[in-house]
């Protein structure tokens, strides 16, 4: 059974860092793309972040670009997202996704496997 455990969110303010981890289980992590995606109320899941399988390519949304940083540890079967210069805008609930490929896409219907999400709240 695949499971992808959140951790990390919280409330913060504008201007402040988070990190969240993704820890992955029941799955070939090493082989699969993973990607952060982010949904506020109201709006459409959002394409924050992925990473290729092996960690040697990464891409950004543009809303976060030079602010965020995905990263991967296949050692211990983890996902990061570092979260720098949080905006108010940033508020959201995050989730991890895996894909059943090693190269990553920006579509969420393109991943098989997600978490149940962390919040993240960042005041003004």
């Amino acid at each position: 059974q695949v499971q992808l455990v959140e951790s990390g969110g919280g409330s913060v303010q504008a201007g402040a860092s988070l990190r969240l981890s993704c820890a992955a289980s029941g799955l070939a992590f090493s082989s699969k793309a993973m990607a952060w995606f982010r949904q506020a109320p109201g709006k459409e899941r959002d394409f924050v972040a992925a990473i290729r399988a092996s960690g040697s390519s990464t891409i950004y949304g543009d809303s976060v670009k030079g602010r965020f940083t995905i990263s991967r540890d296949n050692a211990k079967n983890t996902v990061y997202l570092q979260m720098d210069s949080l905006k108010p805008e940033d508020t959201a609930v995050y989730y991890c996704a895996g894909r059943r490929a090693y190269y990553y896409s920006s579509a969420w219907n393109e991943y098989d496997y997600w978490g149940q999400g962390t919040q993240v709240t960042v005041s003004s």
